[in-house]
């Protein structure tokens, strides 16, 4: 059976690109790791140029969308990590979780070939960012698809949680593919924008430098 990103990954490497805030916060949650599997890895994004990384991926089409010089990348799931026990130092998982058909078995998975830590950057499911005001359906499947961090740290034991801070691009998201009735939601809030509401509804959000969309890092110490 073709991977999903098979399908709706065709532009992804133009399409999403790695936030260097983001990138930074990745590199101090793993620490001290020199040998790094990258599960999930899609073309690359936020893997760390400076230490000896290894890309995991089931679709083909991510694998050939990744750059000149990337990691190394094996096709396969995070369900049946194709590598012995510790093979690695750390790995990680970055925005992948919600794509796995067995999410509890992937992270035993990452656990078993990490000897030093295991990182996820995942979605707080209970997080409520304005958007879905508009559309709805993004928190219906962020409920279905991203277990909670009290799961995780079911799954983990131990963990320390650290938030992180157009049509064309919205190609490269998941949630987008999914979501039926998502030009009506964004028509409305293109009308709010235009005429005021939205500033006025949201307008604690611009006094502020910045945002919690729900995104978390989710660092598990082996």
């Amino acid at each position: 059976m073709p991977a999903l990103y098979d399908t709706i990954g065709i532009d992804y490497a133009q399409l999403r690109k790695p936030d260097p805030r983001i990138a930074v916060q990745i590199e101090r949650a793993l620490g001290a790791a020199r040998t790094v599997l990258n599960v999930g890895a899609g073309t690359g994004s936020y893997e760390p140029a400076d230490r000896d990384v290894v890309a995991l991926e089931p679709s083909a089409e991510m694998i050939s969308q990744r750059p000149p010089g990337a990691a190394p990348a094996v096709q396969g799931s995070a369900g049946a990590i194709p590598f012995p026990d510790q093979s690695f130092d750390a790995a990680i998982g970055v925005l992948t979780i919600h794509h796995w058909a067995d999410q509890q078995q992937g992270i035993r998975e990452m656990c078993r070939v990490a000897r030093e830590r295991v990182v996820l950057l995942t979605f707080d499911p209970a997080a409520r960012p304005w958007l879905t005001d508009y559309l709805p359906e993004l928190a219906t499947l962020d409920e279905a698809a991203m277990p909670s961090l009290d799961t995780l740290s079911d799954w983990l034991g131990s963990v320390a949680i650290e938030p992180v801070l157009d049509p064309r691009i919205r190609k490269g998201s998941s949630s987008f593919w999914k979501i039926e009735q998502a030009e009506a939601g964004l028509a409305r809030l293109a009308e709010d924008l235009a005429n005021g509401v939205w500033e006025q509804r949201y307008a604690a959000l611009l006094a502020g430098d910045s945002y919690d969309a729900g995104y978390r890092l989710v660092i598990s110490l082996r």
